[in-house]
């Protein structure tokens, strides 16, 4: 039987404690920021995120598709923005294309996804459908890994210039955008998760669902640790 509810503090503090399932801490990632990895290996892990990054703002309309409540649809919508872009902003699907094209990708042989690893593809198709199936609420909960992705981005920033200067630093500029983007977003599914998931039992269930959202980004780096191999 489940205790008494949380309160806020105590229950963002359960939540940013699930980062250490975070896959920054995967050895796949840490070959990459250590600058142990291959231009293969760093061309790899680029081209099959791609798949993830396509898949965002098809997840995102996905919620919104759920979500009977105006204001936040207004807040939300921003996301899809961000990645598909908007009037001058070409957004960060173009972004990760440039970043594609720096690390030596031609662009069409990223957007055929002809490098998609199948474990990747389920793993991202598995997050879309969970998006298009749950409740919105709980859609938006499981975008909570965004409370970590400021760190990992950071990390590309202050080690791939040094590591590999071979990548034009104009290709990093998705992860500049998304320092920032990160932060807003965090806000707005934070206190979605923290004004519904009201009772133990849905804390309880919230982290359950953030901790479904890092297996899949885990399992990415699992099926292209396979592909591509991790250098000691």
């Amino acid at each position: 039987m489940s205790g008494s509810a949380w309160n806020h503090e105590e229950f963002e503090a359960r939540l940013r404690e699930r980062g250490k399932a975070y896959h920054i801490h995967h050895p796949f990632n840490r070959m990459l920021n250590e600058g142990r990895a291959t231009r293969e290996q760093i061309r790899g892990w680029v081209a099959n995120r791609y798949y993830y990054q396509i898949a965002i703002p098809v997840k995102d309309a996905a919620v919104l598709s759920n979500c009977p409540d105006r204001a936040m649809r207004r807040e939300w919508i921003q996301r899809i923005l961000d990645h598909d872009g908007h009037g001058d902003d070409a957004g960060g699907i173009e972004a990760w294309l440039r970043l594609g094209l720096a690390v030596g990708l031609a662009r069409e042989e990223i957007d055929d996804l002809r490098h998609v690893v199948p474990g990747v593809r389920f793993a991202v198709d598995a997050y879309v459908n969970f998006a298009r199936r749950a409740p919105w609420q709980e859609a938006m909960c499981s975008s909570l890994t965004e409370l970590f992705a400021p760190k990992i981005h950071k990390e590309r920033l202050a080690s791939w210039p040094e590591h590999y200067p071979w990548i034009e630093s104009e290709g990093l500029q998705y992860f500049r955008n998304r320092t920032t983007q990160a932060r807003r977003d965090v806000e707005q599914a934070l206190a979605v998760t923290l004004g519904y998931f009201t009772t133990r039992a849905l804390q309880e269930h919230a982290l359950d669902i953030l901790q479904f959202k890092l297996d899949i980004l885990w399992t990415m780096n699992d099926a292209m640790a396979l592909k591509y191999g991790v250098a000691s």
